[in-house]
């Protein structure tokens, strides 16, 4: 599944060529993705792009009659491509601008989503409960700590929470407990102050880290230019089961928790 920083980085892909330019046409081939494409997106027609936003793994295309609301579900991918060039078998809705260009949205399993809102965007049923973005100022230790204190559930279990803070995926919540040298077993409460503090840090440094680098190339994802990502070269731990702890020279291990693929150092890990 893209994670934030894939949506990040297809965000900063798709927005050059999409704010401030005029919606001539939306075609919705497939309306039937996660949810159905609703008819009233038909009214951003004829309106200007006024902005490309994020929140959490939800691209947000702001127009003046409200939100275009995205997300790329488990196989989704957004290209920049000639208004004119023929779709391909999974390329379910186009937002077609002025310019000749236009957004279109490729997704084989169909998981994602393309919503309307005519609400202020954080009064969306998808959004309201969100937790902070971990890139920001309210993502801080201290929100961490008071959250960590009241939950026995595991630590990995924990930060992947949306509601305690979004976008943190199982690949990058796996490398920032490796970096932090947390066992992903460990009870969120029975982490100390001191390690909760520098998984705070960890958590910003690995997801911005891989902002930077274009997001991971796993499986269907590619960024908006058709690049893959390239943070899967750095991964340390996720992925590696069986292979030496580039650290330490342990075997990586693999275990379930929360039905999610978690890998682990068993010696840098505790």
């Amino acid at each position: 599944m893209p994670e934030l920083p894939e949506v990040e980085t297809s965000r900063r892909g798709i927005a050059p060529h999409i704010e401030q330019q005029v919606i001539s046409e939306i075609i919705v081939r497939q309306a039937k993705l996660r949810w159905p494409v609703p008819e009233l997106i038909q009214c951003c027609v004829g309106l200007k792009v006024l902005a490309v936003t994020r929140r959490a793994k939800y691209l947000l295309i702001e127009t003046q009659a409200g939100h275009i609301i995205i997300h790329l579900g488990m196989s989704g991918s957004l290209r920049i491509v000639d208004s004119g060039l023929v779709a391909e078998k999974h390329d379910h809705v186009d937002i077609v601008l002025a310019s000749g260009k236009a957004l279109r949205l490729n997704d084989p399993r169909r998981f994602g989503c393309v919503l309307f809102s005519q609400l202020p965007i954080e009064q969306h049923n998808l959004l309201v409960n969100l937790g902070p973005e971990p890139l920001t100022d309210e993502f801080t230790f201290e929100h961490l700590a008071v959250h960590a204190a009241k939950r026995s559930v595991a630590v990995k279990q924990f930060i992947m929470d949306n509601k305690v803070v979004v976008g943190v995926g199982n690949i990058y919540a796996n490398e920032a407990l490796f970096r932090t040298g947390i066992h992903p077993k460990r009870a969120a409460n029975k982490v100390s102050k001191v390690r909760l503090e520098l998984l705070t840090d960890n958590i910003k440094q690995v997801l911005a880290e891989a902002i930077e680098q274009g997001g991971t190339s796993l499986k269907d994802f590619t960024n908006a230019d058709g690049k893959p990502g390239y943070f899967k070269q750095t991964l340390a731990v996720y992925g590696r089961e069986g292979e030496a702890c580039d650290s330490c020279g342990e075997l990586i291990k693999a275990l379930r928790i929360g039905q999610r693929n978690t890998f682990y150092c068993p010696h840098c890990q505790r």
